[in-house]
């Protein structure tokens, strides 16, 4: 494996540098953009297990049925 990653890294390194920066965002972003879903995903499990209980909605004098949360895309 040491091998193979040493042959792709030298490919890399001769490459014009926006095509290096073209394979390289192209990779990253992707898995960026995945583990920030993940632990956004979990921050928000983790947060609503510790979140105070709620009661029913007509003991809310505010009537905001959804306190606390701060993901509006779910």
């Amino acid at each position: 494996m040491a091998g193979w990653w040493d042959g792709f890294e030298l490919w890399l390194a001769q490459q014009w540098f926006p095509i290096q920066f073209v394979l390289v965002a192209a990779v990253l972003l992707p898995l960026c953009a995945g583990a920030a879903w993940v632990i956004h995903r979990g921050v928000d499990g983790i947060a609503d297990r510790f979140a105070a209980p709620r009661g029913n909605a007509t003991d809310d004098t505010r009537g905001d049925d959804d306190l606390g949360r701060s993901d509006a895309v779910s």
